[in-house]
């Protein structure tokens, strides 16, 4: 039985880079659907008040050495792009225009590989351009369509609905209505299609039902800054 397996991600993520190359292996061997769905991990952070990796220097010296070694153990390219973070709104938008699923996802394919590969800068909107036209694509219309206003409206409305789903990070798998968050979340993600989640739902729904947010850090951080 084929998966449905819902992708929510920007291609401001390596991370999500590296899950989408899996997804995609996982896709063509037919054991899921794939569902890609662009997000704006920026709107992702500011509706749940965090940083992203990017803007904190130990966390983001962390990612990369991380982020280097499963690509070496996948056996996949991975370079600097020229900037990042950078503004994803052009390749999110483009994504977001009208053609058939199949095309879309091969304009992913050439849009991760085009930032995280070949180190195109995401945010400079003629530079994707370039890069999508180089594999095909008709990039003026596609650029055209990222400029409109239903793209916009499309992009907020994919985040807004990532929100109600849960999601608070990019790349997200959701799967029969769980969610899995990030590249190394994928073994979770193969054990639940292939029938074999070892989460016990009762004993995950006792400890939803049970926990009680916990008033401690927020006195120690009280009493920090009152000193």
């Amino acid at each position: 039985m084929t998966s449905d397996v819902r992708f929510y991600f920007d291609y401001i993520s390596p991370n999500a880079y590296l899950a989408w190359v899996r997804l995609r292996q996982l896709e063509a061997r037919g054991l899921i659907e794939l569902r890609p769905t662009p997000v704006l991990f920026a709107g992702l952070l500011k509706a749940h008040g965090q940083l992203g990796p990017a803007e904190i220097s130990a966390k983001s010296r962390w990612m990369m050495r991380n982020n280097l070694r499963k690509a070496e153990l996948l056996g996949l390219p991975l370079n600097p792009p020229a900037h990042h973070p950078f503004n994803p709104l052009a390749p999110l938008r483009m994504t977001l225009a009208p053609m058939p699923e199949a095309d879309r996802c091969r304009l992913i394919d050439v849009l991760f590989e085009a930032i995280w590969v070949h180190g195109v800068h995401g945010g400079d909107a003629l530079a994707v351009g370039a890069a999508v036209a180089a594999a095909g694509f008709a990039s003026e219309d596609l650029l055209a369509a990222a400029r409109h206003p239903d793209a916009r409206q499309a992009l907020t409305a994919a985040t807004d609905n990532a929100l109600a789903e849960g999601v608070f990070g990019v790349p997200t798998m959701i799967v029969d209505g769980e969610l899995f968050w990030g590249y190394d979340d994928l073994p979770m993600v193969e054990l639940r299609i292939a029938g074999r989640d070892p989460l016990d739902a009762e004993e995950a729904a006792s400890w939803e039902a049970g926990v009680v947010p916990s008033a401690m850090r927020s006195e120690a951080l009280r009493r920090g800054g009152s000193q």
